[in-house]
């Protein structure tokens, strides 16, 4: 069975388009869409293996230049 998360992504100011191209070409992710509110991005990562999502959000999406900071909220059901 696949894991699935959601990362709620806080962008610099300005840069939330440069971040959603760079987020759209990150393998794993299956949306990248940029949302109202506390939060300018949500992406929705779907893996084999729940701990490849631990390294797909530490490695990939921390590494995209105008992220400030991420909540992951894995899926449990």
């Amino acid at each position: 069975m696949d894991a699935k998360a959601y990362v709620l992504i806080e962008a610099e100011s300005g840069r939330v388009a440069e971040v959603l191209s760079a987020l759209r070409a990150l393998p794993g992710m299956t949306a990248v869409d940029a949302v109202t509110g506390p939060y300018d991005i949500i992406a929705t990562v779907q893996t084999a293996d729940p701990r490849e999502i631990g390294r797909l959000v530490m490695s990939d999406i921390h590494g995209v230049e105008g992220i400030k900071r991420t909540v992951t909220c894995m899926v449990i059901g």
